[in-house]
């Protein structure tokens, strides 16, 4: 071989510049449909690789000429001849935009000068398609796993950090709901005491207040404002029970603030949970010790806050505890009868107990005071001077009394039910202390650590009653 190259120079000669012309051909013909292919499919790979082979280039510093790896009899030259071929491929690396589709058997993975390629062969025949990818300069290269790791961390943290505003969102309006919550229920118990103090007929007052709620609700319906809800015969069956509840419960209330002061009718509304814990028992519920425990200091109480009490009046405390019976009733029997329409929210569920509550009680009111609500009227008029000014205060008793509950379902939608306990318990303290401040009820030392003690029963029961849940102590029927 040796012998044959020296003895024929000009053939030698004239067979390298055929093979670097053709390099050249196939080099320029590998740019051009680079260039094209990539203007309209500039990520189109394919691949049919089943092994790999690396290689270095860390000995020189000339690019790798991709004709050399497409095409194999290039592969067996001297080192010598391939460096002539360096020229050709120089050409091709500064258009390394690949990511193409060229007729070939291999996928080539090309590495900018100084960092290492990888060869993915295949065994499958000549002219299967492959692709032909590059790295840009000075930019290391990750396997696929870490970049789409990488790319996934960095999603998470772009969601991460937008949902803090929504976050912040649902946390600002979760203080608005409250606070509209609270609002509402201290507008309701002043205007309701001061109407109940100039006219103290509260079944009219109790009637006129679930009118007003009716009438809130149709509006709403009506201007679609709120989804209507599909009424059928048996939702109306089930809606008498709990409807005759609630009208026990708003009526016995509303007599109680008429007799004595909102705060003590309120420290006595405190005690919901006992009659809770004691009707459910009755009805085969179970509940463990602790929570028998935490309705003692509620018992205590409201047992020290009544006979402390300046303004004690046994209508009134009987009305009180009567209402906590009605609502506690209301709502077993409510779990009972409504299980099967719990695609009624709880807006339109409270909108048509108020409807049927209204029917319930309005003939009922006529029959205990209704010949005395014109004399009554007139007494009311005189002593405040101004029929406006009554007016506006019954109608603000009215419309602030169904607001609140509008926006304690709508807390209740939005928060756990142990949250809207505690909410409801504080909520109570608030009322409490607004009530005092505006009518200067005169309030003793005893009476005020009687009151404190019960509502601390409350929230302690709360507590129980949710820790018992998520423990399994507490077995409650629905």
């Amino acid at each position: 071989m040796e012998e044959r190259i020296i003895r024929y120079p000009k053939r030698k000669a004239f067979i390298s510049l055929l093979d670097h012309l053709r390099n050249l051909v196939l080099d320029l013909q590998i740019l051009v449909f680079t260039e094209s292919l990539s203007m309209f499919t500039p990520n189109l790979t394919y691949s049919s690789s089943i092994s790999t082979v690396t290689f270095s280039q860390s000995d020189h510093q000339y690019p790798i000429n991709a004709s050399l790896l497409l095409n194999p009899n290039l592969l067996n030259r001297t080192p010598h001849q391939r460096s002539l071929s360096h020229v050709s491929a120089s050409l091709t690396t500064p258009f390394a935009r690949l990511g193409t589709k060229v007729s070939s058997f291999s996928k080539i993975h090309i590495y900018p000068v100084g960092l290492s390629f990888q060869i993915q062969s295949s065994t499958t025949k000549i002219g299967h398609s492959s692709s032909l990818s590059a790295k840009p300069c000075g930019l290391s290269s990750k396997p696929r796993s870490q970049v789409s790791r990488a790319a996934s961390e960095a999603n998470s943290g772009g969601e991460s950090a937008a949902s803090e505003p929504k976050t912040n969102n649902k946390t600002l309006r979760l203080g608005l709901v409250f606070g509209l919550w609270y609002f509402q229920n201290i507008v309701f118990n002043v205007y309701n005491k001061k109407v109940l103090n100039l006219f103290p007929f509260p079944w009219l007052l109790a009637s006129f207040q679930l009118f007003v709620g009716s009438v809130w609700m149709f509006m709403l319906w009506s201007l679609k404002l709120q989804p209507r809800p599909k009424i059928s015969k048996p939702f109306l069956i089930a809606l008498l029970g709990p409807a005759l509840f609630h009208t026990i419960g708003h009526i016995s209330a509303c007599v109680s603030f008429s007799k004595v002061a909102v705060s003590f009718t309120h420290v006595i509304k405190s005690s919901e949970p006992v009659f809770s814990v004691v009707f459910s028992s009755f009805l085969g519920n179970t509940y463990p010790f602790q929570v028998w425990l935490s309705i003692l200091p509620i018992v205590l109480g409201c047992a020290l806050a009544a006979i402390t009490e300046v303004s004690f009046n046994f209508q009134g405390l009987w009305g009180a505890l009567i209402s906590n019976v009605g609502f506690v009733l209301r709502n077993i029997y409510s779990k009972r009868s409504l299980q099967s329409f719990k695609e009624v929210n709880g807006l339109n569920l409270y909108g048509w107990i108020t409807i049927i509550s209204l029917l319930y009680l309005f003939p009922v009111a006529i029959f205990v005071e209704g010949s005395q609500w014109v004399q009554g009227y007139h007494q009311a008029i005189q002593a405040i001077g101004k029929p406006s000014i009554f007016y506006i205060w019954v109608l603000l008793s009215g419309v602030f009394y169904h607001l609140y509950n509008q926006s304690s379902y709508q807390a209740l939608d939005e928060i756990s039910p142990l949250t809207f306990s505690v909410g409801n318990t504080m909520k109570r303290v608030v009322v409490i202390v607004s009530t005092v401040l505006v009518f200067r009820n005169p309030v003793r030392p005893m009476n005020a650590l009687g009151s404190a003690i019960a509502i601390f029963g409350t929230f302690l029961y709360s507590q129980v009653t949710a820790a018992s849940k998520k423990s399994g102590g507490g077995k409650e029927e629905d």
